[in-house]
C-alpha cells in the first residue's frame, strides 16, 4: 500500500500488534451496580462463570466467580501495561506487592523472570451501573532481559501529560501520553528493564480523543519504527485521505507524515509503536522466549516454585471496599492516592 499506510486489518479480540508489542486487548464492560460484595448486583446463575467471556447483559466476569477480572496466573518473559480509563483494578502478585489503580491511572509490570499476578476489577459503586474501559498490552522483553526481576510501575494519573491540540478551525484533540514523546511533551518514565526505558527504541503510547470534524498531525517516527492506529470509536476517519470505517487497526510507514481528519463524530484511538526487537518470539499461554526449550523450563520452574508462592488469602483477592487508590511494591514502600 502507499499514502504512508502499510496494511489494514479489522480489530478482534484481542488486536493485532506489531514487534515489539505481543498482543493488545480493549476491554469495554458496562456492570451494573454494585453488590456490597464488589461483585455484579445480578442474578450470575446462568453464565459460564469461570471462563465468562460471551458479554451476556453488556458485561463479562472473566475469570472470576464473584468479582470480575483474572484471578492469580503466571507469566514470564514480557511486560504487562494496564491502562484503566475507567473503572477500577486490583492488584496482587507473587512478590507481595498490590494495588488499587483506575480512572486514568497505568500499571506497568515487567514479569521478567516470573511472577504471577491477580487482576480483579471491583464494582465499588453500589447506586449506580460501574463501566469498566481497560486496555492491556503486552510489550516483549529481549534476549538479554527475559529473566530479570519481576518489576511494577504505577504512572497515576495526575502525573501522565494530557495535552489538548487544536487545529486551524478551533477543533481539539485531547491525547493523553502514556509512553515516549509528543513534540516536547515526555511521559513519565517506564519500569527500568523495559524495552521502552532506551529512547533510541522509539517507544510510544498515545490514547488520542478527536472532536468531530477534528484534524492532527501525528509526530514523525524514526526509520525502521512500527506503528500501529487503533480506530475503536467513533465513525470515520481520515488517514492521509483515505477513509476508514471505526474498528480498525492501521499500520503506518515510519517516517511518514501523518494527518487525522476526523468525521462527524468524536473519535477515539490507541496508537502502539517502537522499534522491533527482532528476535524470535516464542509464546504458549502466559510464557514468551525464544525457543521451545526455554517455554519447557518456563514450566518447569512454575511447577517447581510456583516462583514464590501465592501469599494472599485469595486467588482472585480483592482489596477492602474502602480502600482508596494506593501502590504497595515489593520492598514495602507504600504510595496512596
Amino acid at each position: 500500500m502507499s499514502n504512508g499506510i502499510k496494511a489494514i486489518k479489522d480489530l478482534g479480540f484481542p488486536w493485532t500488534t506489531q514487534d515489539p508489542f505481543l498482543f493488545c486487548v480493549y476491554h469495554e464492560d458496562h456492570y451494573p451496580k454494585g453488590n456490597g460484595e464488589m461483585g455484579p448486583d445480578a442474578d450470575l446463575s446462568n453464565r459460564p462463570l469461570g471462563n465468562d467471556f460471551q458479554k451476556k447483559d453488556g458485561y463479562r466476569m472473566y475469570h472470576g466467580s464473584k468479582v470480575p477480572g483474572f484471578p492469580s496466573h503466571p507469566h514470564r518473559g514480557f511486560e504487562t501495561v494496564t491502562i484503566v480509563n475507567k473503572g477500577f483494578a486490583d492488584h496482587t502478585d507473587s512478590m507481595g506487592a498490590a494495588g488499587r489503580f483506575g480512572n486514568g491511572d497505568v500499571q506497568w509490570m515487567t514479569a521478567g523472570a516470573g511472577v504471577q499476578h491477580s487482576e480483579m476489577f471491583p464494582l465499588l459503586d453500589e447506586e449506580s451501573p460501574n463501566d469498566l474501559d481497560l486496555f492491556q498490552i503486552w510489550l516483549n522483553l529481549p534476549a538479554r532481559d527475559k529473566m530479570v526481576r519481576p518489576h511494577f510501575k504505577m504512572l497515576w494519573r495526575e502525573d501522565i501529560p494530557v495535552f489538548t491540540e487544536t487545529d486551524s478551525a478551533g477543533n481539539d484533540s485531547k491525547i493523553q501520553l502514556i509512553a515516549g514523546t509528543w513534540n516536547t511533551n515526555k511521559a513519565p518514565d517506564p519500569a527500568p528493564n523495559s524495552w521502552a526505558a532506551n529512547s533510541d527504541h522509539d517507544v510510544a503510547i498515545y490514547r488520542i480523543s478527536m472532536a468531530a470534524q477534528a484534524e492532527l498531525q501525528l509526530p514523525k517516527t524514526a526509520a525502521h519504527t512500527n506503528r500501529s492506529l487503533y480506530f475503536y470509536k467513533g465513525n470515520e476517519v481520515f488517514v492521509n485521505d483515505t477513509k476508514f470505517t471505526y474498528f480498525k487497526a492501521i499500520e503506518l510507514e515510519s517516517e511518514a507524515a501523518i494527518t487525522l481528519k476526523n468525521g462527524d463524530q468524536p473519535s477515539e484511538f490507541l496508537v502502539l509503536q517502537g522499534k522491533p526487537i527482532n528476535e524470535p518470539v516464542v509464546q504458549y499461554g502466559p510464557f514468551v522466549m525464544n525457543t521451545e526449550a526455554e517455554i519447557q523450563e518456563a514450566y518447569a520452574d512454575y511447577q517447581r516454585t510456583q516462583w514464590g508462592g501465592w501469599p494472599w488469602p485469595k486467588h482472585e483477592y480483592t482489596h477492602p471496599k474502602e480502600q482508596g487508590r494506593f501502590a504497595l511494591h515489593a520492598d514495602g514502600t507504600r504510595e496512596e492516592r
